[in-house]
């Protein structure tokens, strides 16, 4: 089974879109237990409206979702309950102890997951790259530092089309002849799914 990650490109598509598929992506099996284990990227910062999306698709794979926990520093309101499919959600919050991208989910008796937070208004481009850099089952990195690389990565990119436009404006491209391919960004961008198994930690 797969997980499928739906990128919008506009906010209108991200409108009508918002009842479709979860963006989610899950790491597979690796030889060694990674730092994370896939990522999330909500439409919003409302814990009560996005967790029983997310929670109804991970019962059936990882056993019943029966606590999750959030660092509070992104969500506005942290409910201390949330009802999905018939049985609740106790949710948690701990600001010192928890990375502030990083979402836990516990299953009674089946383990721990760890997720990646991706904010809702990321561009789809870095989102893509988060999703995967997060789902890799030798990742060593934690989600803030996912964050950190990815803020990086986007600043690198604008400031190579700031130089290249200026190089155009200068006439740098106005060379006769054949048209070179186009410059690759430096953020991948995945569009596949990608393929999981269920791990407990």
């Amino acid at each position: 089974m797969t997980a499928a990650v739906s990128l919008s490109p506009t906010p209108e598509v991200e409108d009508r879109s918002s009842s479709s598929s979860l963006r989610l992506s899950l790491a597979p099996i690796g030889p060694a237990p990674a730092l994370l284990d896939g990522a999330w990227w909500p439409r919003a910062r409302d814990l009560g409206a996005e967790l029983p999306a997310l929670t109804a698709v991970l019962d059936p794979l990882w056993g019943r979702i029966t606590r999750v926990t959030v660092n509070p520093t992104h969500w506005p309101v942290v409910p201390r309950k949330v009802t999905v499919a018939g049985h609740v959600v106790n949710v948690g919050c701990f600001l010192a102890e928890q990375d502030p991208h990083e979402l836990l989910l516990l299953s009674y008796h089946m383990g721990r997951w760890n997720l990646l937070v991706i904010p809702p208004r990321t561009d789809p481009v870095s989102a893509a790259w988060l999703m995967a850099a997060a789902s890799d089952p030798l990742g060593t990195s934690t989600a803030s530092r996912l964050m950190e690389e990815a803020a990086r990565l986007r600043t690198v990119s604008e400031s190579d089309r700031a130089v290249e436009a200026v190089w155009d404006s200068e006439g740098g491209h106005e060379v006769r002849g054949p048209v070179s391919p186009p410059v690759r960004p430096r953020i991948p961008l995945v569009t596949a799914t990608l393929p999981y198994q269920p791990m407990g930690r």
